[in-house]
């Protein structure tokens, strides 16, 4: 087999996506939808205008948001 492999890295994937709505699944079960505006080397994001999603629970507002990259489980653009 004589292909190369070529990795992106998390964050040059991020990177990408700034200024962009994006919807994050976290840990716990909630979602968040917001504007990327920001990210690092940990995936720690900032968005903002930022709505919380829970099931079984009316939709709150939360504006802007500072999140750990540890809590994401997934991460797909809106």
């Amino acid at each position: 087999m004589n292909g190369t492999i070529s990795m992106i890295m998390p964050q040059a994937l991020l990177e990408k996506f700034v200024g962009k709505r994006i919807s994050l699944l976290l840990k716990d079960g909630r979602t968040l939808e917001g504007k990327l505006t920001g990210c690092d080397e940990y995936m720690n994001m900032s968005l903002e205008d930022t709505a919380e999603h829970v099931p079984d629970r009316e939709d709150r507002r939360l504006g802007t948001v500072v999140l750990r990259g540890s809590n994401v489980v997934s991460i797909a653009v809106l």
